[in-house]
């Protein structure tokens, strides 16, 4: 039987409230699924170290357990712990970061087993959304994230439009206004070679 909604909470994605970005963290760190904006789409999110919050999101989606979500960090530097930076991945992503790229490097022991794919990668962002990022270190550990949609696979773009979809899976919802669906662009550094293996609102000019 489902819950009662999430509430809907009304933030500044550039200067967030820090009353709200506490909240954030808190649902969080006790397994629970929250909805914000990013730099790309609407995003849904649970704490990295959270099994829990983790099965709920798998749950959520209906997704391929075969299939890990990416996960965002606060900051570059934060990236090291959960992932294999060598010198030309670091100064690669520090040309484009924050911004709207999902990086696939090498895992770290941190990663929980789930969030890699066979070959023991996982896709990191630091997006350009401080709400997040300051989410992100107010937690302390990278948020799972993957894109708001419904049943269909179709893209959610406003708050009111996840409550009615997805509110009862939900702890919060933060709301930023509409936010239009453009995804990541996402770039494979493993091996020291760039290949981007999705195209989409990041643009790495050669």
């Amino acid at each position: 039987m489902a819950g009662p909604a999430a509430p809907i909470v009304e933030v500044d994605p550039q200067h967030p409230q820090p009353r709200h970005v506490d909240r954030a963290a808190q649902l969080l760190e006790d397994g629970g699924l929250i909805a914000y904006p990013t730099d790309t789409y609407y995003g849904i999110g649970c704490d990295l170290q959270s099994k829990k919050g983790i099965d709920k999101l798998y749950a959520l989606k209906d997704r391929d357990r075969r299939k890990p979500f990416s996960f965002l960090c606060p900051d570059l530097s934060d990236v090291a712990h959960y992932a294999l930076v060598s010198n030309f991945a670091y100064r690669t992503m520090k040309q484009l970061t924050p911004g709207p790229f999902t990086f696939v490097l090498e895992a770290t022991r941190l990663v929980p087993q789930m969030m890699q794919n066979k070959q023991r990668q996982v896709g990191i962002r630091v997006p350009q959304a401080p709400l997040m990022l300051a989410i992100a270190a107010k937690l302390g550990r990278p948020i799972v994230t993957t894109s708001a949609t419904d049943s269909d696979g179709r893209v959610l773009i406003d708050a009111r439009d996840i409550k009615e979809t997805l509110g009862s899976r939900l702890e919060l919802i933060l709301d930023g206004g509409v936010q239009p669906n453009e995804p990541s662009t996402v770039v494979s550094l493993v091996g020291d070679q760039i290949e981007i293996l999705r195209q989409g609102k990041g643009i790495i000019v050669a």
